[in-house]
């Protein structure tokens, strides 16, 4: 049997840091291969804030699926279709922005969760799966198991409605998109605000009574990550390919500059 374990689901589970690496600028294959190479255990494929077609993005998730590293999909919506087509082409699960609801959370894994957890269309011909057949009665099962639903907590009213989705079955991460959250509380950028902490604790107590886990987005300063890892959050975004390469290429160039000087 060809079944593809999700690595991001065994680091959580295993108690692990997650480290995502965001694909926005990238189109080619290898990236998949690049970021398993520099340490990351999940691909964010980002199709809310990339021009990313589908048809790359899946090239990418099924390429990932060889490497060992988990392709994860932020879509650009809540329709049911954003989610199918990219689960039914390579992903290992979704991440879906702007959630700030329990029944937007319950759709969220009705959208990608097969019978009897959600309502997911059947399908065959699936990569997860090394295009074998298991089954129908079996393969949802394999699938469901290794699909993984990350749902976005951007705004205050996320927060309070933390525990609430935290609930929801088939929830598996909580991810706090905290750039966002800071422009929606009108502390933009402030990400050791106050409130931000306390946005972290309140997610992060839901995600302990309901075995969930939390995530982190949008936050880079060394000592904050640190602070909310020893709080408990164990899924984290840790940069994307265009931040990687504008910090890299500009210590370089500033090096070089600096020698004109000598």
């Amino acid at each position: 049997m060809s079944i593809i374990e999700n690595h991001c689901k065994k680091q959580l589970d295993a108690g692990k840091l997650a480290l995502g690496f965001g694909v926005l600028q990238s189109r080619r294959v290898d990236i998949a291969k690049i970021a398993k190479t520099c340490g990351y255990d999940w691909l964010f494929v980002d199709l809310e804030h990339s021009a990313m077609d589908l048809d790359t993005a899946s090239q990418i998730c099924v390429a990932a699926l060889d490497v060992g590293i988990t392709p994860l999909v932020r879509v650009s919506g809540h329709e049911h279709f954003h989610a199918a087509r990219i689960l039914d082409n390579g992903a290992m699960g979704v991440v879906v922005p702007h959630v700030d609801t329990v029944e937007e959370a319950r759709a969220a894994v009705d959208h990608v969760k097969f019978p009897p957890i959600g309502h997911r269309s059947m399908t065959g011909g699936l990569s997860q799966v090394g295009f074998q057949n298991h089954g129908v009665a079996e393969q949802p099962k394999i699938v469901n198991a290794q699909t993984m639903v990350v749902i976005m907590l951007e705004t205050p009213t996320a927060i309070e409605n933390a525990e609430a989705i935290a609930a929801v079955d088939g929830v598996d991460v909580m991810l706090i998109g905290t750039n966002d959250l800071c422009a929606e509380m009108g502390i933009p950028g402030e990400f050791g605000h106050e409130r931000v902490e306390a946005a972290y604790d309140a997610a992060l107590a839901a995600a302990k009574k309901h075995g969930k886990h939390v995530g982190l987005g949008g936050i880079y300063d060394e000592a904050l990550v640190a602070k909310f890892v020893e709080k408990g959050v164990r899924f984290i975004l840790g940069g994307a390919d265009l931040g990687f390469v504008m910090t890299a290429a500009s210590a370089r160039s500033s090096f070089l500059r600096s020698l004109e000087a000598n």
